[in-house]
């Protein structure tokens, strides 16, 4: 949940290497500007039997990107979509290894750079109207769906959310926020990533911010009240009918009722133990804890970080980032393929096809 940093904002640059034959995922970017007052970047992963130069995606010198056929025509029929929610700092292309995977298996997947909590869009005054997010993704949705190119069905959507993006997804599929709540367990757990964020994204300073999420949000534009009722409103799109949270973070601010009243089947994954800032006890085992029991599934990922839900890390990575900014090295801590992130990608891209699949079926 912290920030992805500079060459994390760099890793969705597009790198052609030219070679011709089909790959089977297609890749078109999009904007979404409906809404003149936030518009929004997006990019969609697809399906596709045509054949054409690949294009590497996200590769940079510190991460490993993935190959696709840019602007490729998506396979004809009817296709599944899931929609992907970045964490603080982030940004569309952090999941775009799982993205491909799940393209190559026939689902379309799109994904939003949310404005204000972007590694390029860092913006207190934006990113703390986190109401936002949720709406950000069912945007993306319609307009998916409303695009007869991609095929994508309009009906049992699938969510996938990293860290603050799995906020965003429990929050699309129906889990209520209470900012109250939320303010009041960052004074007993102040070490946590969420209330280091609500400090980020506060301009009034490090005492104000424990109580961001109660309201005193930094927007000209909204008030007090208005914020909290807000952010406590109901966010979820009667679409969605599975969700996915990777290791998410805020967990404690959603409501034990509005968890146990849930009608969408949730697969929880957390990184082991994992961060001491996003422990598994506070954040991803409070939610599973308080889900439906039919409906709730709970993974955690021995040998895991917070990180090693983003890009594959090249060898020399952990240097480079520190040489850029001292602190970055987590980013890719044990995050070369040979230290084990690709298996753990291929450890959660299994059991995310394996649940949209049981639980969104054939469109």
């Amino acid at each position: 949940m912290r920030p992805l940093f500079l060459l994390l904002a760099l890793a969705f640059m597009a790198i052609s290497v030219g070679v011709s034959r089909a790959d089977g995922v297609g890749f078109r970017r999009l904007s979404l500007v409906e809404m003149p007052e936030r518009p929004l970047e997006a990019a969609v992963w697809y399906p596709t039997s045509a054949s054409g130069p690949q294009t590497l995606i996200g590769d940079n010198a510190a991460l490993v990107g993935e190959s696709v056929i840019v602007d490729a025509a998506p396979t004809p029929g009817r296709h599944r979509l899931v929609v992907l929610s970045h964490g603080f700092g982030g940004n569309l292309g952090n999941q775009a290894w799982l993205a491909v995977t799940l393209a190559r298996h026939g689902y379309v997947v799109a994904a939003v750079n949310h404005p204000g909590t972007t590694s390029r869009n860092l913006k207190p005054d934006t990113g703390a109207r986190l109401w936002e997010r949720p709406r950000d993704l069912s945007r993306l949705i319609d307009r998916i769906t409303r695009d007869p190119a991609f095929g994508a069905a309009a009906d049992k959507v699938g969510v996938i959310g990293h860290s603050l993006g799995g906020w965003t997804a429990m929050a699309l599929a129906g889990a209520r926020f209470d900012p109250a709540r939320f303010a009041a367990d960052c004074e007993l757990h102040a070490q946590l990533a969420a209330c280091e964020i609500a400090g980020r994204l506060e301009v009034g300073g490090t005492a104000e911010a424990r109580t961001l999420l109660a309201g005193d949000l930094a927007d000209r534009r909204v008030g007090t009240a208005e914020a909290r009722a807000l952010l406590a409103g109901d966010l979820a799109d009667q679409r969605v009918g599975a969700a996915v949270a990777l290791d998410l973070g805020l967990a404690r601010g959603f409501t034990p009722e509005s968890l146990a009243a849930l009608k969408v089947p949730v697969l929880v994954m957390s990184a082991g133990e994992g961060d001491a800032q996003v422990p598994a006890a506070l954040e991803s085992r409070y939610l599973a804890a308080h889900l439906p029991f039919a409906l709730g599934r709970y993974t955690a990922l021995d040998g895991a970080t917070h990180f090693s839900f983003l890009p594959l890390c090249k060898p020399g990575a952990v240097a480079l980032l520190e040489a850029e900014k001292h602190g970055d090295g987590p980013v890719c801590h044990k995050g070369t393929a040979a230290e084990g992130r690709a298996a753990l990608h291929a450890q959660v891209a299994d059991a995310v096809l394996h649940f949209l699949d049981t639980e969104l079926g054939a469109p």
